[in-house]
């Protein structure tokens, strides 16, 4: 028997691309896309589709109960470099949001939690290398403090009610679909669109900053799989690393350089320099591989290759 889906900020960078996958597993009609606002794109015209603040309880168990949701998969927050903007509301988006989730789930209206993690949980005494699962863990962002708090909100819910809850920490997303949404590793995606439209980027990082990147595609393909695993195989409750590629700002732009050898790259870093200085080099997921099966596909250069492909007909351009 399929699961009646809620996406909750099903219009942002994961959730468009979620949705989709989603929808085309288990049919348009068992995937319930939410967002703050409706506008008028793909996720809400291609299916259900409800308007629901993330921190209103009462829409969110009304979606619930209408609907009669079993799993919730809650992508709304406030990312990085947003949220050190605004930390206030940053704290309470990405915090309120989820406890709501888990006093439903708590509460026996849903039966299953997908709540995404982030690198940013990591800091500065962090070992950039290799990352461990279990590490020092001292965030330096209010992005990264809020995912922390809701990584051991999680495993409690779990430990001591029972709520079925499951977490990955996404590195850097990269995804051809959704433009850049405030994210520290926003670089890599808007370095394909410069490349494309004006041959030349600034970044905002230095040019040896290395990150743990994922493709969209994998991103997805990650989040989909570890819930669909038999509960005995998620043994972490706090939430499991996931990684795919680390690379430099050098080294995408070498690889976007071999389609396009025009590219001109210069450094400016800015704020988002030090949010990038906090967080790993490259992460060691071997017990997400080892407890489900987590496996990626993509690579720099193929990940390359498909980004212009499929950004290049956006600015008329042919690309080999």
């Amino acid at each position: 028997m399929n699961p009646k889906i809620l996406i909750i900020g099903a219009c942002g960078q994961i959730g468009t691309e979620l949705t989709h996958q989603l929808r085309a597993l288990y049919g348009v009609d068992n995937v319930i896309a939410s967002d703050i606002r409706k506008l008028n794109n793909d996720v809400v015209n291609s299916g259900p589709f409800e308007v629901v603040n993330a921190l209103d309880f009462n829409q969110i168990e009304h979606l619930v109960e209408i609907h009669q949701i079993t799993d919730v998969y809650l992508m709304a927050a406030l990312l990085s470099a947003t949220a050190e903007k605004n930390p206030a509301f940053a704290w309470d988006l990405n915090m309120n949001s989820l406890f709501h989730v888990l006093n439903l789930a708590k509460a026996g209206k849903i039966k299953k939690i997908f709540w995404p993690s982030s690198i940013a949980v990591f800091g500065p005494t962090t070992p950039k290398e290799n990352t461990p699962q279990y590490t020092i863990m001292e965030p330096s962002t209010v992005y990264g403090i809020s995912k922390q708090a809701g990584e051991r909100w999680c495993e409690y819910y779990h430990n001591i009610f029972g709520v079925d809850v499951r977490s990955v920490r996404y590195p850097g997303l990269i995804s051809w679909t959704t433009l850049p949404g405030g994210g520290t590793t926003d670089y890599a995606v808007d370095i394909y669109h410069k490349a494309l439209s004006e041959g030349k980027y600034e970044c905002f990082l230095t040019s040896e900053t290395k990150m743990p990147m994922m493709y969209m595609d994998d991103a997805i393909a990650a989040t989909i799989n570890i819930m669909k695993a038999p509960a005995e195989q998620i043994k972490i409750r706090s939430s499991y690393n996931l990684a795919a590629i680390s690379f430099t700002p050098t080294e995408i732009a070498a690889e976007i350089k071999k389609h396009i050898p025009e590219l001109e790259v210069t450094y400016a870093p800015d704020f988002r320099q030090k949010i990038a200085d906090s967080w790993p080099a490259s992460i060691d997921d071997s017990r997400a591989r080892e407890d489900w099966g987590w496996n990626h596909e993509f690579d720099l250069e193929m990940m390359t290759v498909d980004m212009l492909k499929n950004l290049s007909p956006q600015y008329n351009t042919d690309i080999q």
